[in-house]
């Protein structure tokens, strides 16, 4: 199989494993026992938390560990209208955002708070000046995700965080990192956010793995009660394991990323150049501005097949986010596009270890599908 769906998941990196096997099987102590082997558990999680916190660049106190993207995400918007409940009801989020902030806006809705989603332009890309114009005093959360996963265009978080300051707003800004981080240089500093989310297998960490970034100062409140583990903030045993490989594969990504980012950049360029040359009618639906994603289309030719006939020939590609299974994507309906084209929508993600050869092969077989299968009518 070829492999060109990065964004939907990625293989455990030898390493990664190494550390959950290791975790497993020497040092699978429970970090709140008294006794050396949890006293030696405890000490790891302290160092794994510092790694994570390394990668993101933040502090140690400000990491969480999470069971992956889609609960920090909820988490955060929980959180930060827990922490507005006296300010106000109204939410500001994107209409491209990731289901796990979309859902928990929705059944906010139901109880009676008050949600803006703000559309992208044709590229992909929210507007500042639609956040400004959709800014109220009742405010209390502006979720706004880094990268987005089917198109990989950047939307401007950081700008929104200086529009936040401007205006006094006393709006929490969070946004879902999963596919910018180790991907595009950043900070939760640098970009001005209050709560941010990682995932692990996005990055070779094992699946049931992420953290949430919660700035130094939020008084947070606990997501799940018990036994006090997380510093009272998400109670359970931990999953060490997950939390092991999601150590080591931040720190190898921190070391390899400069790397990889000029690799993926250079090989989405001549995969973006190959297929336009290579097929007549494909047309670019996003170049991605992160350097793993892009978005084509066989206008005509419905993805779901397309993916299906591409998958017996030995291709991984998808028509969108994993989490759609089959689904029409709201991302593409939300910019827009001509019903051939939105039908067609192709996503492919690449990873370090794809080729030109893999490219060229993949064109190959995407020119082959357009003379094998019958287009759509209308």
């Amino acid at each position: 199989m070829i492999y060109f769906d990065h964004a939907a998941t990625t293989r455990v990196l030898p390493e990664a494993a190494q550390a959950a096997m290791k975790t497993m099987t020497e040092d699978y102590g429970n970090p709140s026992s008294l006794y050396q082997l949890g006293v030696q558990a405890a000490k790891r999680m302290g160092e794994h938390r510092e790694q994570v916190a390394r990668a993101l660049g933040c502090q140690g106190e400000e990491v969480y560990f999470t069971s992956g993207g889609t609960e920090g995400d909820n988490w955060a918007v929980a959180l930060a209208v827990h922490l507005g409940r006296h300010k106000g009801r109204h939410i500001i989020t994107t209409a491209i955002e990731h289901a796990a902030v979309l859902q928990p806006c929705k059944e906010l809705e139901r109880q009676g708070y008050e949600v803006t989603y703000l559309h992208p332009d044709a590229s992909g890309r929210v507007r500042v000046e639609d956040l400004e114009a959709a800014l109220r005093p009742d405010t209390v959360l502006v979720s706004m995700m880094l990268v987005n996963n089917e198109t990989g265009a950047l939307q401007p978080v950081a700008q929104a965080a200086q529009l936040l300051r401007r205006k006094q707003s006393a709006a929490l800004l969070h946004t879902d990192a999963v596919q910018g981080f180790l991907k595009i240089p950043f900070t939760p500093k640098g970009l001005g956010v209050d709560l941010l989310t990682i995932s692990g297998h996005k990055i070779g960490a094992m699946k049931g793995s992420g953290a949430l970034y919660l700035r130094k100062g939020l008084r947070a409140v606990p997501l799940v009660r018990g036994g006090g583990q997380e510093r009272g903030l998400r109670s359970g045993t931990e999953a060490t394991p997950q939390i092991a490989a999601l150590a080591a594969a931040a720190s190898l990504g921190r070391e390899r990323m400069e790397e990889h980012t000029a690799a993926l950049t250079d090989l989405k360029a001549y995969a973006l150049e190959t297929f336009q040359r290579g097929v007549p009618g494909l047309a670019v639906v996003s170049p991605g501005d992160a350097p793993h994603i892009c978005a084509i289309s066989l206008p005509g030719y419905p993805s779901q097949v397309v993916v299906r006939w591409l998958s017996d020939r030995g291709f991984c590609v998808s028509s969108g986010s994993a989490c759609h299974r089959g689904k029409a994507s709201h991302v593409y309906a939300a910019m827009h596009l001509s019903k051939g084209v939105r039908d067609g929508v192709l996503r492919i993600s690449f990873g370090p270890e794809n080729t030109r050869q893999e490219v060229d092969q993949l064109a190959q077989a995407l020119l082959e599908a357009t003379r094998d299968l019958v287009p759509a009518r209308g």
